[in-house]
């Protein structure tokens, strides 16, 4: 707790400083043109791999970065969703998983959430992407962890296209949806490729956009 509250003078003195006009701006609302939807893994900082500032993206963080499937029971993830399609206006959705990931784990093997039953009734969310590694692997376990993460982030991507605000964004054809898997040892992150129909590195995916970006600076 000593370095968060250190921390918390350091952004103050210099962090805060720095940016003073970019906050003074914020103060009076936000636009950011991404939701990006992660896992609330402690390893996981959206801000740093995506080297955004402040107001750049509205993050939703939850065990395994799940979405779940609209119903009428309202959750916190369900408004967050609805509230940055229909009122921010953002124009793209990232679903990022990571390696390493302990909710996909748990997909792995629900038994040893036994005493964990709120966890265990979340983690059902991902059961959908098990089953699709075993039905074509012919196994699911520990060592498919991998193409489980990947098979998660595809399936959220799913469920979010039956949310009412996204469904009516995508017929407008003014949003776009994209799935990401972030490497904690190696920095890597892969980008679904729906044209070859897998995960590739980022850089690959979003040529154009680097390249357009590095033009413009």
């Amino acid at each position: 707790m000593e370095k968060v509250v250190a921390g918390i003078v350091k952004f103050q003195q210099s962090a805060y400083e720095d940016r003073k006009a970019l906050f003074a701006e914020l103060a009076n609302g936000q636009s950011p043109e991404v939701l990006f939807i992660t896992c609330a893994d402690s390893r996981i900082d959206p801000g740093l791999i995506t080297q955004s500032e402040p107001g750049d993206l509205f993050v939703c963080r939850n065990a395994g970065n799940i979405v779940p499937p609209h119903s009428k029971s309202t959750s916190g993830e369900t408004a967050s969703i609805e509230y940055a399609v229909a009122v921010l206006g953002v124009k793209h959705v990232v679903v990022c998983g990571h390696s390493d990931c302990g909710a996909m784990k748990g997909a792995l093997n629900p038994d040893a959430l036994t005493d964990l039953p709120d966890v265990h009734d979340w983690i059902e969310h991902s059961r959908s992407a098990v089953a699709a590694v075993k039905a074509r692997k012919g196994h699911a376990g520990i060592d498919d962890l991998d193409d489980v993460i990947e098979e998660n982030v595809l399936m959220q991507l799913k469920h979010l296209e039956t949310h009412p605000a996204v469904a009516a964004r995508i017929a407008a054809g003014d949003i776009s949806l994209h799935g990401w898997v972030y490497s904690i040892e190696s920095g890597d992150v892969k980008a679904y490729d729906e044209d070859r129909g897998a995960f590739v590195p980022a850089t690959e995916r979003y040529e154009s956009l680097i390249a357009a970006s590095s033009a413009a600076a």
